[in-house]
């Protein structure tokens, strides 16, 4: 059914009275509860909410008084115990995840330890007891989660226990099975010693307690008096937490794809944060993550992030981390990737055979880590993936569990899965836009080009997803297609006449296609590249105010000239120098049409001297040369049969009989990964730059773009990427099968 009879079908269909100002309701309505949780996310930037902690108020509890040992110092936190056992006997959150168990029996031992030193709430303690017994048998279960320290904490705890005349009948061989592990992670040698500005140990009020009760250090103490007068009767497992809950709120918007609504939010925490660094604030320190980035010395880094990082969200951070290369030499960034890699490899493979875990989720988040490098993908995908993957149980464990709402949020899936939506109703309108215009300059006429509108579409909207640079989108789409259409004209298409033909139309430019063109395909394609080509330059001077055609014809020039090069080498059966190769090469990618045209379209001003300026000329030719030279990785076989050269045959070529094709290919990679580092050190490069950095970043995405594409075949062959077109351009995120999967 073409577009104008379905347009037809609708207005024909018959529907109930008021069915208009129904919509216009519904869509006011939508729009307000957007905005609601735009501003409800705002809000949680200015206010970090930590759960309380059973464990930790506990450890608060059994500080003695300083006038009588007899007294606890904070009866509010012993009330507080008495007052919120569980109905199972437990101590800890009401809605606990089932595998948590390890993390109840610490927090309901320490809470019946607390309540046994002042000699209080002998209920609860038996039935607190009872609890351990019918469960003591979690405590080995290597399948269950475990909080930090546990296997010494929960053995001390026992023993402390024991000491108390509590004795656990049953279980016995779990009590030795967990002495024997006790001793094991002692003999480890973990340890050290850190007192913080704000007088606690490690932000954790349990540890500051404990050494408050044994030092008596004021400074505890001021810590201790400070969480009492901040959260009343009952503490959090750590605080504080606010610069690593911020960073996250920040990562999460923004690998959510919405984080544009939250610049001016972002831009404060980011400012903040880097004021922290530079005067070393220990909070910003305090994070596993960012500890181990730091402290960690070559030699021994695979053995101490072994011993440390049992969790995968940890090692999912230092992963992504460690994709930011941008040196020639970084061999600690690379050691760490090549260590989390393998790491989350395992992991994946052991959540595979576990599908019961805490964050079910998180696979499907490894997974995608791991197919997915951050140089091979784009907003719009990646942020599909996260949204489908995003965990709204903001559960985490230290020494034990705790929440964190502004870590994880249903207010961030819900306006994520409504952005993504909303963007891709405005896809689809392009895309019939873009349809018909296919349609109308005849381009759907051309029998030996391929029609690849979707995948053309696609990579543009991936590029530029906001709703707001619609005309960049279709000018990158529009001269995404003409590229391809004239790169099979000079393939397979067009005759030597034909493709001298169409370059002396651009050379002349002011002329009348039907009148001078050699034949009706020569025709069609310069009518359209002409079309566009106006088009661009009406819209870029609109935003740059002033002229830029000019360029954008020279922009095509080039392209066409570098294609005939091409096109005559393969006639002559001429083998070029890799230098002549790459010289044009880069050329007749035709990264120019698409993405230098694009540039004047993406919202800030493109100075004539930053077009001339060497960044510029850099920036163009290191993306180019990347996708030129992952492009030859996947084709050289399909080209080598029909007489083509590219960069892997002519290595081979050129290496009299010295070079094989594996090691062309390698060498072909590692040239790739030298210039993909490049172009993001010069996309990052602040200092003394004249290309404005929205326009950089564009250079940036679209070698991520190439990367996808090209990353393992052909794009315009691949299955994959007809998916992944699909799911940007058309398929919906549905928010209630999402929160249905709790």
């Amino acid at each position: 059914m073409s577009f104008s009879h379905l347009n037809i079908f609708r207005c024909c269909t018959s529907s109930p009275p008021g069915k208009d100002l129904l919509s216009q309701v519904e869509e006011k309505t939508a729009g307000l509860n957007f905005e609601a949780t735009k501003q409800r996310i705002k809000k949680m930037f200015n206010k970090v909410d930590l759960s309380v902690s059973s464990y930790d108020t506990a450890c608060v509890a059994m500080v003695p008084s300083p006038n009588s040992v007899k007294d606890p110092f904070f009866p509010a936190c012993v009330n507080w115990l008495l007052d919120n056992q569980l109905h199972d006997g437990s101590w800890g959150p009401p809605d606990l995840h089932p595998l948590l168990t390890k993390d109840a029996l610490s927090s309901t031992l320490v809470c019946i330890l607390a309540l046994k030193r002042w000699s209080v709430g002998d209920e609860q303690i038996n039935k607190g007891l009872h609890f351990i017994e019918s469960n003591i048998a979690a405590a080995t279960d290597e399948e269950k989660p475990s909080p930090v320290g546990f296997d010494i904490i929960f053995s001390a705890m026992i023993e402390s226990a024991m000491s108390l005349n509590m004795n656990f009948l049953q279980g016995g061989s779990t009590l030795r099975a967990l002495f024997h592990r006790r001793d094991f992670e002692l003999k480890r040698g973990y340890g050290s010693n850190s007192e913080g500005k704000n007088g606690s140990l490690f932000n954790s009020p349990s540890t500051t307690a404990s050494a408050f009760t044994h030092t008596k250090n004021a400074g505890c103490l001021d810590y201790l008096h400070a969480l009492i007068e901040k959260f009343g009767n009952a503490v959090p497992t750590v605080y504080p937490l606010d610069h690593y809950a911020r960073l996250s709120m920040v990562s999460t918007l923004d690998s959510l794809g919405i984080d544009r609504h939250f610049r001016e939010e972002i831009r404060s925490v980011l400012d903040k944060t880097y004021r922290c660094w530079l005067q070393g604030d220990e909070d910003v320190f305090s994070d596993a993550a960012t500890y181990w980035l730091n402290q960690f010395s070559e030699d021994n880094f695979c053995d101490s992030l072994g011993g440390y990082l049992r969790d995968t969200d940890a090692a999912l951070e230092l992963f992504r981390a460690s994709q930011v290369i941008i040196h020639p030499d970084e061999s600690v960034l690379e050691k760490q990737n090549c260590w989390t890699s393998n790491f989350l490899k395992q992991e994946f493979s052991h959540n595979k055979t576990q599908p019961h875990r805490v964050n079910k989720l998180i696979g499907l988040e490894v997974d995608d880590a791991l197919k997915f490098p951050s140089y091979a993908t784009f907003s719009r995908l990646s942020s599909r993936r996260v949204i489908l993957s995003y965990n709204t149980n903001s559960t985490r464990i230290l020494k034990s569990s705790y929440r964190c709402l502004n870590i994880g949020n249903e207010d961030f899936l819900k306006l994520a899965v409504e952005d993504y939506n909303m963007c891709q109703s405005v896809y689809q309108e392009e895309l019939e836009h873009l349809s018909r215009w296919v349609v109308e300059s005849r381009l759907d006429k051309l029998k030996f080009a391929r029609q690849n509108l979707a995948f053309c579409y696609f990579t543009a909207a991936g590029i530029l997803f906001t709703p707001e640079l619609s005309d960049a989108r279709r000018s990158c789409t529009k001269n995404a297609v003409l590229v391809t259409v004239v790169d099979d004209l000079f393939d397979v298409g067009g005759s030597e006449e034909e493709l001298i033909n169409l370059i002396q139309l651009v050379e002349k430019w002011d002329v009348t296609p039907r009148a001078d063109s050699c034949s009706e395909n020569v025709e069609i394609i310069f009518s359209a590249i002409k079309s566009t080509v106006g088009e661009t330059g009406i819209n870029a001077f609109a935003r740059q105010a002033r002229g830029v055609t000019n360029h954008v014809i020279e922009m095509w020039l080039d392209l066409l000239k570098a294609m005939l090069k091409e096109a005559e080498w393969v006639i002559n059966k001429l083998a070029p120098t890799m230098e002549d190769y790459m010289d044009n090469a880069y050329v007749s990618f035709g990264m120019g049409p698409i993405i230098l045209s694009t540039l004047y379209l993406v919202g800030p001003k493109l100075s004539e001297d930053a077009v001339q300026s060497l960044e510029y000329y850099n920036l163009y030719r290191l993306m180019s040369t990347i996708g030129r030279l992952l492009n030859d990785l996947v084709t050289y076989k399909k080209e080598a049969a029909v007489g083509k050269l590219n960069a892997v045959t002519l290595a081979v070529i050129h290496g009299n009989g010295s070079v094989t094709k594996e090691e062309a290919i390698n060498e072909t990679k590692s040239i790739i990964t030298s210039k993909r580092r490049e172009l993001q050190r010069l996309v990052l490069q602040d200092k003394d730059s004249a290309v404005p950095r929205a326009c950089k970043e564009l250079f940036w995405n679209m070698g991520k773009a190439l990367n996808l594409f090209y990353g393992k075949q052909d794009g315009h062959t691949s299955h994959d990427m007809m998916k992944y077109a699909n799911e940007v351009n058309e398929i919906p995120i549905i928010l209630n099968e999402l929160q249905s999967r709790k």
